[in-house]
């Protein structure tokens, strides 16, 4: 009796959970829903905690690095800024003459000297082979070209460096302005040409504002010539911004050309999370997260140690170029854009060639020969497919075959892949223009590729250029130190990419004929 009130027991008990199964009282998907819960926390709480372990193990591998130098570390007050109390391009000179002074005393006299014997190659050292002080000229500094023997000028150029660069790297393009007669210079732009710390807190609006500065004054000297800018990677997006303000601000002198060599119009969307390292290290007092990267300043007209911040406001500049595209492209103002040539390599570790497309060219007045696209093929003599990480070849094809392509295009390329002979390939809406027009140009041997870094450099420069090491002359082009590897702070990489352009005739020339500076 009492095995069938069990059996009764455990019949009633079952049919009850049945029925609220059934019935909708949803105890099992509760559970079900309730142990899903779980899982994802922890799956939740797993994820943050390997985050956090994630952020912990970067810092000290970040804050591992070299301390930071006097030139990492230097606060120099003399520096320009937007806010700075300055009218005009000479108040700008003079505040550089007191900034230079500035470095002298809290960098170079705070520093210890060479030593004679063994000179050395750090740059803020007083006496070093790299201490660019001890040049006959010092190509950090703001430089003007004006018309020799008091001529009258044909043109104004204004000549705008890299990030972590000096007006010594358009310094070559320079002279041949100011040999066609046009009255140049060669900006300094803030943060730069003194200590790698003046890149942890300068801001792109400070740039524009020198550039603003040295434009009124070329307007000042030239009259109603023509004005021009040429700009080099950073340079280059600041050149593209200012020509843009000019269009909405009428008190800004017009530019009537304007040349990009490897402009950085363009860069990875990476860019914009970086800054996190940087305001991480200031919230944990860590001023070494405030680097990309710290390195020995062997370099008298470049900054090795990277910031940040530099990095962050390149990304800012693009972003503010986006809007004003955006902003003018319903004005009808476009139209009145300078005419513009940029030279670019297909290969270009720092900025994006796609992006130069996408974020300039896309944006001009279409069907005109008034914007050129220069770009540098790879060596497809080289035989160096095999080895390649990426393959470009496939790239270009995808660039020249655009049928939204509304713009010239322009590729040096090898006639065919067996001979380093170079040709012009013109393309417009994805269709090939003409025959291919002879350069009389070559590949040199054991090049591939250029180099972002390259292509403002001639062979003949006398730091970056086509010559081997000299015991009585500081180079930088023909470097190739051999021993083993990790035993310097300064990567293969850095000392195999090529520093100097065997097409700059070419470059330089071709841009001159685009803005009718010089017959072709």
């Amino acid at each position: 009796m009492c095995a069938d009130s069990s059996r009764e027991n455990k019949a009633s008990g079952f049919s009850t959970w049945r029925a609220r199964l059934i019935g909708g009282g949803g105890l099992v998907v509760r559970h079900s829903y309730r142990g899903a819960r779980q899982v994802l926390k922890a799956i939740a709480y797993g994820l943050c905690g390997g985050f956090i372990v994630l952020i912990v193990v970067a810092v000290l591998v970040l804050n591992s690095r070299p301390d930071l130098e006097a030139w990492q570390k230097v606060d120099l007050e003399e520096e320009f800024t937007a806010d700075s109390d300055v009218q005009d391009f000479a108040g700008y000179l003079a505040l550089e003459n007191r900034l230079y002074q500035e470095l002298d005393r809290k960098v170079y006299g705070a520093t210890e000297p060479a030593d004679p014997t063994n000179p050395g190659v750090n740059r803020y050292r007083d006496g070093s082979l790299a201490d660019p002080r001890h040049y006959a000229e010092n190509g950090n500094r703001t430089f003007v070209l004006p018309p020799e023997n008091g001529a009258a000028p044909t043109a104004g150029v204004l000549l705008l460096h890299g990030m972590s660069d000096s007006p010594y790297s358009l310094k070559s393009l320079a002279k041949r302005f100011h040999e066609k007669g046009a009255y140049v210079i060669g900006l300094r732009l803030p943060g730069h040409g003194t200590a790698p710390s003046g890149l942890v807190s300068f801001t792109w609006e400070d740039m524009h504002a020198a550039v603003v500065l040295a434009m009124q004054h070329l307007r000042e000297q030239v009259g109603d010539r023509p004005l021009y800018l040429a700009g080099y990677s950073n340079g280059g997006a600041l050149s593209v911004h200012y020509a843009l303000a000019s269009l909405e601000n009428d008190s800004l002198p017009r530019a009537e050309g304007i040349v990009l060599v490897s402009p950085a119009i363009g860069v990875t969307p990476m860019a914009a999370l970086a800054i996190w390292q940087s305001r991480l290290g200031s919230l944990l007092g860590l001023d070494k997260l405030a680097w990309n990267s710290i390195l020995p300043e062997y370099d008298p007209y470049k900054y090795a140690s990277f910031a940040v911040n530099a990095g962050d406001q390149v990304y800012r500049l693009t972003k503010e170029i986006e809007r004003d595209f955006k902003r003018l492209e319903s004005t009808g103002k476009l139209t009145s854009f300078p005419r513009t040539i940029a030279f670019q390599s297909v290969v270009d570790a720092t900025v994006s060639t796609p992006a130069l497309i996408e974020g300039l060219f896309s944006h001009l007045p279409a069907g005109t020969d008034d914007y050129e696209l220069v770009i540098y093929d790879i060596n497809r003599a080289a035989l160096i497919d095999s080895l390649m990480v990426d393959q470009p070849t496939r790239k270009m094809e995808l660039i020249a075959s655009r049928p939204e392509n509304d713009f010239r295009l322009t590729v040096l390329t090898n006639r065919s892949a067996p001979t380093p002979v170079l040709v012009e390939r013109t393309f417009r809406k994805g269709q090939r223009v003409g025959d291919d027009i002879a350069t009389g140009l070559e590949w040199p041997r054991g090049i591939y590729s250029l180099s972002h870094v390259s292509l403002p450099f001639s062979p003949g420069d006398e730091l970056y250029g086509d010559f081997p090491p000299s015991p009585d002359h500081y180079r930088l082009g023909m470097v190739a130190l051999r021993g083993e590897r990790g035993v310097l702070q300064i990567s293969a990489n850095d000392q195999l990419r090529l520093r100097w352009n065997p097409f700059y005739d070419f470059q330089t020339e071709r841009a001159f004929s685009f803005l009718g500076l010089s017959p072709r």
